[in-house]
């Protein structure tokens, strides 16, 4: 083995062995890569060896920084996590939580039901997953367990639905994964639609099923009416001003009347006009709505920078090469090479953030599945169909990663909103069925990449 590849397999051990001893990961990453340009120098005069690094190498990231922040696609991030976080503070959720409660009264689980259509309409117009999983538990759990729910199934719905704006639109990771690729985002927004509509779907029926199959765990409250005309004006008066929202930002993506960085910013100036509509606006919710923006903005940003000097390093020592060669030795055709690569990114969830993911793994594999023989069909006008397909998969893959111990995000947001008598072991359990259910959508969307190329391609038509 050469002294370059000892090199790469070193790299991604001690980026996996210091995120485990608690070191954030923006400090890892680019601590990681600093390191090892200067392993790689001194091997070169002490070792006799040839690696091709020098300190000019992280002279280049200086660059790649400014490129990174002087990237108009980027922009976007801090305007849509704006209009999460000040969506979050105008009360959205809990009316539209009261209104479409009394729609599904009379039907078995017509609370989680609830929860997960709330969670389809959150994605939608949040896409901020800390503050819907908190929002879906503080406002549903409490009258779950009252009403008398299966506590497992409960906590997985709830943890479910406020993880579905990580793959809807406006989501921030579609944003990331399209800058990362050189895609265009209205494509990666138009080809989720359908993945992350059907996704909630799948939820929903599910508990159906379970309504009908385990009735006692989805029991019905003992005030249940039956829908009249009054409910559904409520949930309309609920529903539309939201619906407007979405509307404008994506239908404007959609149509080509608008950047998608342009919509990010007509979208947090409607999210300030829903606050004023619903009279939650002041100076004190902005400036905390400013806080928590810039926070959730600084963080992502501080991990570019740490993957940018990790990649750079990586990619000089020739990982790309290296990580490329190893999947094409591999005895698969070209389809289960995906597999195993979707199988990868699956596990890799388990201990790692999708930021890392996307920003690290993700274009280290986008070459190989380029240079694979898939045949999904003719899509003419749409650029690269098969990464735009490939791209979606992986998100999907990722939406496992919030739900996944011992790191899923979503998890520990519950934990931490949850009524101390409820076990970390019981959100485990609760989360089971919801992954299976991830794990069964992400198969339909390979063998249909219909159902995520069709959308954006007819945008050229």
């Amino acid at each position: 083995m050469e002294a370059n590849e000892i090199l790469i397999l070193a790299m991604f051990g001690s980026f996996i062995v210091l995120l485990f001893v608690g070191i954030p990961v923006a400090w890892v990453l680019g601590g990681v890569g600093v390191a090892f340009a200067f392993i790689g120098y001194y091997s070169d005069i002490y070792l006799d060896t040839w690696t091709g690094l020098d300190f000019t190498t992280l002279g280049l990231v200086v660059n790649r920084l400014y490129k990174i922040m002087d990237n108009w696609i980027l922009v976007a991030l801090p305007m849509f996590i704006f209009m999460g976080n000040m969506l979050d503070k105008s009360g959205v959720a809990d009316r539209l939580m009261h209104a479409m409660q009394a729609l599904f009264g009379r039907v078995h689980g017509g609370l989680a039901i609830t929860v997960m259509a709330i969670g389809i309409i959150l994605a939608a117009s949040t896409g901020i997953i800390g503050a819907s999983v908190v929002l879906l538990a503080t406002m549903s759990l409490p009258a779950m367990m009252k009403q008398g729910y299966n506590l497992p199934l409960a906590l997985g719905t709830v943890a479910s639905a406020g993880t579905l704006g990580i793959l809807l639109p406006p989501s921030i990771m579609l944003v990331i994964m399209a800058d990362q690729l050189g895609l265009s985002v209205g494509d990666l927004f138009m080809g989720a639609m359908f993945p992350g509509l059907m996704l909630g779907a799948i939820y929903i029926v599910y508990l159906l099923i379970m309504g009908v199959v385990k009735s006692d765990s989805l029991p019905l409250p003992e005030d249940a009416k039956g829908v009249d005309w009054a409910v559904i004006k409520d949930v309309a008066k609920a529903i539309v001003p939201t619906f407007m929202l979405i509307i404008v930002v994506l239908g404007s993506i959609f149509a080509g009347i608008a950047t998608p960085t342009e919509a990010s910013g007509v979208g947090a100036f409607g999210a300030i006009l829903l606050a004023v509509y619903y009279k939650r606006f002041s100076l004190a919710v902005l400036k905390e709505v400013l806080l928590d923006s810039y926070k959730t903005t600084a963080y992502i940003f501080a991990i570019f920078i740490g993957a940018t000097c990790f990649a750079l390093v990586l990619r000089e020592l020739g990982g790309d090469e290296f990580i490329e060669s190893a999947f094409e030795a591999l005895p698969f055709g070209p389809y289960g090479i995906v597999a195993f690569i979707l199988l990868v990114i699956f596990l890799l969830g388990f201990f790692l953030d999708w930021i890392e993911i996307t920003l690290i793994v993700l274009p280290l594999l986008a070459p190989v599945v380029l240079g694979l023989d898939l045949s999904i069909g003719d899509y003419p006008g749409l650029d690269n169909p098969e990464l735009v397909w490939f791209v979606m998969l992986v998100a999907m893959a990722l939406q496992t990663s919030f739900l996944t111990p011992p790191v899923g995000f979503a998890l520990f947001y519950l934990k931490g909103v949850c009524p101390p008598e409820v076990k970390l072991m019981d959100i485990y359990k609760g989360v089971i069925p919801f992954i299976i259910l991830q794990l069964l959508a992400l198969v339909v969307l390979v063998f249909w990449p219909n159902l995520i190329l069709w959308l954006p391609s007819i945008a050229y038509g």
